[in-house]
């Protein structure tokens, strides 16, 4: 806990609005004996103003350091003064300077007298920032013996380069593949999309390449014919059960990279286009294993094709049978089994939403199904030269760099594109018939074809089966895999390889549809994390994203009731629990993200530096007026540090202005805010609450994956009790904000804040 708190201003921050001095002697007066050194700079970031701060850290006076000037997320590695001295800032300039404006909407007069509002802002930021400082303790991380054994699940193309990146970096990894040997889908494909310059040509995989290099490597050992039978354990202290052939091997693990691959969707989605009722109609897959396998030839008499037509988008036709054959309401979805594998499957397919289920349908052209019929097309120039290649696409995507594979495909004279949405494919004689409508001509065309070639589908390994088989309280795969159509979840916005389950990181197509090159670099990235937590966890230290946070929640086991809310809601499945129900923490397992605290409703859990009391202190240290005509309302706004803090920033950077009436309290996550915040906030008279943090749902960007969503459920419960204190629920509302909406939040707090002075006072007010 802070004893002795060095408070130090920014002069260059609060300035032209607010007199340094003057808030100096503030700060003596208020907190004077909990803050025996008061001083002001003029730039605290200097040399200069570091070193006056590290002159009486060294000199013994002082514990703790509270900076008051710019936004901590400047200049955050500048203000650091060794582990036994603890470090907090009030954003002074942000939250108080840039963001000012009067009551009236006017700007303030630089120089001039300081409006009441605007010295009603700035002390209860400063009283806050103290109080703060007050319940804060330092954190002390265990530190537990850590292995640094990397599992990866998967010798296909991503697993074997995630396996090289590993060992390239040191550690020793351990390669796990179900087949009798490796090399996955990628051995069974004839070439791969350009990798190289000048990404004009198709190429090798390189998948012999890789299979040498990680049985050649010293620190790597790899297991066929083997399966993860289970994962029990925390990152850095995992411990992997393998089995194979009616044997089992128990092996330590720090982290696994996943890289498990994916399966052709089952090809009944596919009847609407003809396959498997017309012989000459086949996916990319088993187009890919007919050239691998030397030649190409129509399935119905062994005959070499003249012409061949790729269709891309297949969304429409299968919108069509779909809503013609919807199914019952509410009657159970029928899961359809993975299509028996074939050698040279391809690689290179598109993503389904719900991948286990039927019917199906490919929802959306993508650049692996424009890159597929453009590498497949050049396939029948180089095996028939007199043949025709025919392409028809709704969307042609070719991102970045494969914008030169399409224009070489459109120098070839043998390959014909066109737009068109398909509508149907059908058989006249030996041939086949290819409709499509909203054609580049504006009109309907057919097209007459031996071959018609439809895209796959790809459905994840770990929408077939567990995978990691998890010995967690909260089960043995991913949670909520429909979400990401069976893929491995991620928070695939901010953080691309870390599933929800701390430790594991995916890698390749088990995580999204992706190119080799893509692969390759996802397996790197991918077996880095995997070091990194390792890492991390020998020291005591959160992974992202609070990376390097040293802190970790601390349970009063003797309050608890075994209400089990903190292991169901952690988004991380971080707490086991015992037959009583009795959380079971895991510390390199826990993100930092406080959800569980604010799951708590006897709130026996905390963190040294972030907990209960401290959020509860705050409030209570702002001024609340008696009377809205005195002084104004007041409006708490909880902010997420992720999104809604560094919008927030930016906002005010970029000149926005907001109510000089709100008073902004930063929080880990949404997840992390406790009831009992918002009681009393209620009970001390403040007028409203808003809840603001990053956006939640199908595709959710919160950083926490949960927190937002979580914190929204339980303000239907806060909502309850506020009606039965006969305060209106409205008070308390959760908006949402990407970090790239900063210019939306005046109009948020503009709103929030008229509803307020239409409802009127809080009835606890001057109570």
């Amino acid at each position: 806990m802070a004893e002795k708190i060095g408070v130090y201003i920014d002069e260059a921050s609060v300035a032209p609005l607010l007199n340094a001095e003057e808030l100096v002697a503030f700060v003596k007066e208020k907190c004077g004996g909990a803050c025996p050194i008061v001083k002001s700079h003029k730039r605290l970031s200097s040399e200069s103003g570091v070193a006056m701060i590290k002159a009486d850290v060294d000199g013994g006076e002082i514990d703790a350091v509270l900076i008051c000037g710019t936004s901590p997320r400047v200049d955050w590695d500048v203000f650091a003064f060794g582990d036994k001295v603890l470090v907090e800032r009030v954003n002074l300039r942000e939250f108080v300077v840039l963001s000012y404006k009067n009551p009236d909407g006017s700007a303030p007069v630089a120089g001039g007298p300081v409006p009441e509002e605007l010295a009603s802002i700035v002390h209860d930021y400063l009283r806050m920032g103290v109080v703060k400082l007050q319940k804060m303790n330092r954190p002390h991380p265990e530190l537990p013996e850590t292995t640094k054994t990397v599992l990866v699940l998967g010798g296909g193309f991503a697993g074997l380069n995630a396996a090289l990146s590993a060992a390239a970096a040191g550690a020793e990894v351990v390669v796990v593949e179900k087949e009798g040997k490796l090399g996955g889908k990628a051995a069974g494909l004839y070439k791969t999309f350009p990798m190289n310059y000048p990404y004009l040509e198709a190429t090798d995989t390189g998948i012999e390449t890789l299979i040498a290099k990680v049985n050649g490597s010293p620190k790597i050992s790899v297991r066929l014919s083997t399966t993860l039978k289970e994962l029990a354990g925390a990152p850095a202290m995992y411990t992997a059960t393998l089995a194979s052939g009616g044997k089992e091997e128990t092996l330590p693990v720090g982290a696994v990279v996943l890289a498990a691959g994916w399966s052709p969707m089952a090809g009944d989605a596919l009847a609407p286009f003809g396959y498997g009722t017309l012989k000459n109609v086949v996916t990319s897959a088993e187009f890919e294993a007919m050239v691998k396998a030397g030649e190409i030839k129509r399935p119905s008499d062994g005959k070499a094709p003249t012409s061949v037509a790729f269709v891309v988008d297949v969304k429409k036709l299968l919108d069509d049978a779909m809503a013609a054959a919807a199914p019952v309401e509410d009657a159970p979805a029928e899961e359809a089994k993975p299509a028996d594998k074939k050698a040279g499957e391809e690689e290179e397919a598109v993503a389904v939403f719900e991948p286990i289920k039927t019917p199906k349908h490919l929802v959306y052209a993508s650049e692996l199904t424009s890159l597929v019929a453009l590498k497949q097309a050049n396939y029948v120039r180089e095996k028939l030269p007199d043949a025709v290649a025919m392409i028809v696409y709704d969307s042609m995507m070719v991102p970045g760099i494969n914008e030169r594979y399409y224009r070489a495909a459109q120098d070839n004279p043998g390959i014909m594109l066109t737009k068109g949405t398909v509508t149907g494919v059908t058989e006249e004689g030996a041939n086949l018939v290819v409709s499509a409508k909203d054609t580049l001509l504006g009109g309907e065309i057919t097209l007459a074809a031996d071959l018609v070639v439809l895209p796959t589908g790809m459905v994840p390994a770990t929408a077939l089966d567990p995978t990691i088989n998890l010995v967690y309280r909260q089960g043995p795969a991913f949670p909520d895999l429909e979400l990401f159509d069976g893929f491995a979840d991620s928070n695939y916005i901010c953080f691309p390889y870390e599933t929800r389950r701390t430790g594991i990181y995916a890698a390749g197509c088990v995580r999204q549809p992706m190119t080799m090159a893509q692969a390759r670099e996802d397996a790197a990235g991918a077996a880095l994390k995997a070091i990194q937590c390792i890492e991390s966890a020998g020291h005591g230290v959160a992974v992202h994203p609070r990376s390097g946070d040293l802190s970790y929640p601390v349970f009063n086991f003797v309050r608890c009731t075994q209400c089990k809310r903190c292991t169901e809601e952690c988004p991380f499945g971080a707490l086991d629990d015992d037959e009583k129900g009795t959380p079971k923490p895991n510390p390199t397992r826990c993100r930092r993200c406080g959800t569980c605290m604010g799951a708590c409703p006897e709130r026996v859990i905390s963190f040294d530096n972030y907990n209960i009391d401290m959020i509860g202190s705050m409030i209570r240290e702002c001024e609340i007026p008696p009377k809205i005509e005195e002084g104004g309302p007041r409006v708490f706004i909880l902010a997420c540090e992720n999104d809604a803090y560094p919008a927030l920033d930016m906002a005010a950077l970029r000149g926005k202005k907001w109510s000089p009436y709100v008073r902004i309290i930063p929080v880990r996550c949404l997840g992390s805010v406790n009831a009992i915040w918002v009681a009393d906030a209620m009970s001390k008279g403040v007028d409203g609450v808003m809840l603001l943090g990053c956006k939640y749902g199908d595709d959710y960007q919160c950083h926490f994956v949960k927190g937002s969503e979580i914190c929204n459920r339980r303000k239907e419960n806060i909502a309850e009790s506020l009606k039965r204190l006969g305060v209106e629920p409205e008070r308390v509302e959760q908006y949402q904000v990407a970090i790239d909406e900063y210019d939306k939040i005046p109009e948020m707090i503009d709103q929030f804040m008229n509803m307020v002075l239409k409802i009127g006072p809080n009835p606890f007010k001057g109570y």
